[in-house]
């Protein structure tokens, strides 16, 4: 049987409680992505001030994104960890508008940090979504067990300073699939049940580590919780194609057809409605 024949066939598909619905992904979602910072790689992913980030919110709703992913820093490699002071002046107010202007979408707070995990939260934010699984603020795992919402976690080898200096793995996969184990038995030992993993394409990996990473992607999926590929624009595209992240849009769709084949649940975009066409595209193909 294939792979494609074993995903057709499964009668179970993972589910996360959100807003105190359960949220099963039958269908794969798509998470918006709004930087509401002036660094990150992407140019036209940031979005400073409320109107543009309501702006952006609004493209990425019309194109079909199931949730919006807020994050107040840069996590491009080599950039330096941020002041959560800093993050909390930029998040001011925007989870109250954007619960008001678009009820029906799940908002994610792209932090590090407890404390802005917190503060989002409290503002509106329904999951925590953090590329740090925990290590850059030892507080984090027990602030979302309290909290009690779901929570991403994500793969990276390093830090964003140094992630990109020559990382190395006896083998990426199975390296990269302990280290979720591990986190997830440590996060459902505080309670936590609601958990998504992202594999973290881009985060402390090489270019051919990334495809390895990506070719075993069903085998997070297999793991019977949401798994989240954020591939989008990112190096295994420019890096590949010696093109800008402008110009990375066809190769990401590309990226984001491989990945959907192999299982994913969401995909994080910088482009919602390409997204959506191309899940709607796997779904015809699964359909047949």
């Amino acid at each position: 049987m294939n792979l494609n024949a074993k995903l057709t066939s499964r009668k179970h598909f993972p589910s996360i409680c959100l807003r105190g619905s359960l949220i099963s992904f039958e269908k794969p979602r798509v998470m918006g992505i709004v930087n509401v910072n002036d660094d990150s790689f992407h140019t036209a992913s940031r979005a400073k001030k409320l109107d543009d980030v309501l702006r952006l919110a609004e493209k990425h709703v019309k194109g079909g994104a199931f949730f919006l992913d807020l994050g107040a820093s840069s996590s491009r490699p080599g950039a330096k960890i941020s002041d959560e002071q800093d993050e909390w002046t930029r998040l001011e107010g925007i989870f109250e508008r954007l619960r008001t202007e678009f009820p029906d979408v799940f908002l994610s707070v792209d932090t590090y940090h407890a404390s802005v995990a917190r503060y989002a939260v409290e503002q509106g934010a329904d999951l925590v979504n953090d590329i740090s699984a925990g290590s850059i603020d030892a507080t984090m795992f027990e602030t979302v067990a309290q909290l009690k919402v779901p929570y991403i976690l994500m793969h990276m080898q390093g830090r964003p300073e140094t992630m990109q200096q020559n990382p190395q793995y006896a083998d990426v996969a199975q390296d990269v699939l302990q280290f979720m184990a591990d986190k997830v038995n440590r996060l459902r030992q505080l309670g936590l049940r609601d958990i998504l993993v992202d594999p973290g394409f881009g985060f402390g990996k090489t270019l051919e580590q990334n495809y390895t990473l990506l070719g075993h992607l069903y085998e997070f999926v297999l793991m019977d919780i949401p798994v989240l590929a954020g591939v989008s624009r990112k190096s295994m595209v420019t890096r590949l194609l010696d093109i800008s992240a402008a110009e990375a849009l066809n190769g990401t769709t590309a990226l984001h057809m491989l990945a959907l084949m192999q299982g994913a649940h969401i995909l994080r975009v910088h482009d919602a409605a390409e997204a959506s066409q191309c899940i709607a595209v796997y779904e015809a193909y699964l359909n047949k």
